[in-house]
């Protein structure tokens, strides 16, 4: 195993704090993982990782190397890429919200394959933001605001949003003519994975965003759990359009104060500062734009 290779080995151990989970994701034996890392340390002179037996942890001499390993590496997988049209290979582990990727990107995936026959592809569901690094993760998917995180973001479209319920409902409580008639109106409560916060309702109103939170009979906290709540009658929801969009022509469920929409929601890609010179990840992250800027039920992309 030459030194870059070597490199490549030791960096995914130290994201993974796993020779295990390192070797897994590699494809390599586990054997030879730990040789190529005792081989580093013994060329170098130094320990680079520290073993427990429940945990891998970097030395101070292991966190220094990493970093120039990282740069080394991304230069040499620049410098390659930039001759022969040589295109990115490999493994890229991308964690998404599921339901967006189901209708926005699943679709869509053959022609990116087909276009970057070289990658392969794990792409595991969420809501959380998770450790990428120490999951080996290369980037997530995340619908709404997002909070200071460190991880480069970049925004790549906007989901228009609706406020819709059952006839069975609307016969119930009535079709509402304004905000303030709401009141009288029940919802669907849906917690915050964030923080379990109960999330009020949202309308923008004169160019301006009111806030209620309506009686809630019944809460939960799954997309596909309020929808299926909505379609038998136990109260609004706000939803993205696309989401609900077949129920809205099919008159399964009803759109409610169309003049008065929520706000439309942020659609982010995010990813570890030491992943953004990776080519595996930059033909995807301007695939992955390509992908939202052609697809309907959207407000709009960067």
């Amino acid at each position: 195993m030459d030194r870059f290779d070597a490199m490549r080995v030791f960096t995914r151990v130290m994201e993974r704090r796993s020779f295990t989970l390192a070797a897994d994701d590699l494809g390599l034996p586990r054997s030879t993982v730990t040789d190529a890392v005792k081989q580093l340390e013994a060329r170098l002179g130094v320990r680079l990782l520290e073993r427990t037996t429940r945990q891998v942890n970097p030395t101070l001499d292991g966190e220094a190397y990493y970093k120039r390993c990282l740069s080394l590496i991304a230069d040499l997988e620049d410098a390659e890429g930039a001759f022969g049209g040589a295109k990115p290979k490999g493994l890229l582990r991308v964690d998404v919200h599921g339901t967006l990727a189901r209708h926005f990107v699943m679709p869509r995936l053959p022609d990116f394959l087909a276009e970057y026959p070289g990658l392969e592809l794990y792409m595991s569901e969420g809501d959380r933001l998770a450790d990428l690094i120490r999951e080996g993760i290369d980037c997530v998917l995340r619908v709404g605001d997002l909070e200071d995180s460190g991880m480069i973001a970049r925004r790549v479209a906007m989901l228009e949003e609706v406020t819709c319920a059952a006839p069975a409902y609307i016969d119930r409580f009535g079709q509402p003519g304004s905000v303030d008639a709401l009141k009288a109106h029940i919802m669907v409560g849906f917690h915050s994975s964030g923080t379990g916060a109960l999330l009020p309702l949202e309308f923008v109103v004169d160019g301006a965003v009111r806030e209620m939170t309506l009686r809630a009979t019944v809460s939960v906290n799954g997309a596909e759990s309020l929808v299926a709540a909505a379609r038998i009658g136990l109260g609004l929801i706000q939803v993205p359009r696309y989401h609900v969009e077949d129920d809205l022509k099919r008159g399964i469920l009803v759109a409610v104060l169309p003049d008065c929409p929520p706000s439309p929601t942020p659609v982010s890609l995010l990813y570890p500062r030491s992943r953004q010179l990776s080519p595996r990840l930059r033909v995807f992250i301007d695939w992955l734009v390509r992908a939202f800027g052609q697809s309907q039920g959207l407000i709009g992309s960067d």
